[in-house]
């Protein structure tokens, strides 16, 4: 079971413990290495040398055992603070809904994978995803059907995100995000389409309640921009026009945009 340390009160009964093992250890360490050398004659007369090569012995086996342990301990103490802070890294930018990244975690990923496109003269590709009419859903449907939706759709994303050069994330509520690296204006556009597609033909149902949902996307294609605040502004505004285009559509915002982001 591991140590519960929450106050001040349990870290001193936890190294009073430590030392009293500690101190039993060596005396038991001690005496056993004594009768060992010496003899078990208490009265018997031994030679000064002895004595200390013997005391030589004791105290260099306890350093080092103890030294040892210690050690170990600590080693083990490292190793699950570093599962933990991995684990806690993991969890704040992972969306627990849908299991893609969360917006940090989308931010964070995205904003050096756009780094290294830039790096790499490669264009890179922003794309803003947006389940249609999702208040209605939730009102018709329910939360949990809503949030099925929102899974189906996280599923969906995921499933063309298998590149290394893909980024993908759940951006705030019913929107999404992507980033690709490397693929023209036709390719985006080409991947735009098979997403809204894929998730248009996907039917979500729990118990009796049954529908299909749609997305719109918008998207935008840079070569020379490093701020991804900029880009994803005008990929957002490119999903604006998908939406008031009628929803269910792809929107492209063209790059010179940027210059006004």
């Amino acid at each position: 079971m591991p140590i519960q340390i929450t106050t001040r009160g349990d870290a001193l009964r936890h190294t009073a413990r430590r030392v009293v093992v500690a101190a039993s250890l060596a005396v038991v360490m001690t005496a056993a290495t004594m009768l060992l050398h010496l003899g078990t004659d208490l009265d018997a007369s031994v030679r000064v040398g002895n004595v200390m090569i013997s005391s030589i012995c004791a105290a260099v086996a306890i350093s080092a055992l103890l030294a040892g342990a210690l050690t170990y301990r600590s080693a083990l103490l490292m190793q699950e603070l570093t599962l933990t802070r991995s684990e806690l890294s993991r969890l704040s930018h992972t969306d627990q809904l849908t299991g893609l990244l969360n917006r940090r975690g989308f931010d964070a990923a995205a904003a050096l994978a756009l780094r290294s496109a830039f790096a790499e003269n490669l264009p890179a590709v922003v794309f803003m995803c947006d389940v249609d009419l999702f208040k209605s859903i939730n009102d018709r449907f329910g939360h949990e059907f809503g949030d099925k939706v929102l899974v189906e759709i996280g599923d969906v994303l995921r499933s063309f995100a298998r590149s290394d050069r893909v980024v993908v994330g759940r951006h705030g509520g019913e929107e999404f995000a992507a980033l690709m690296v490397g693929i023209t204006h036709d390719q985006a556009a080409q991947y735009a389409e098979d997403i809204r597609e894929a998730c248009a033909a996907r039917e979500i149902s729990i118990d009796e309640n049954s529908a299909r949902v749609t997305i719109s996307i918008g998207f935008t294609v840079t070569c020379d921009e490093i701020d991804l605040s900029k880009i994803m502004r005008v990929a957002d505004r490119a999903l604006y026009a998908a939406k008031h285009g009628g929803r269910n559509r792809v929107a492209r915002a063209d790059a010179p945009a940027l210059a006004a982001a």
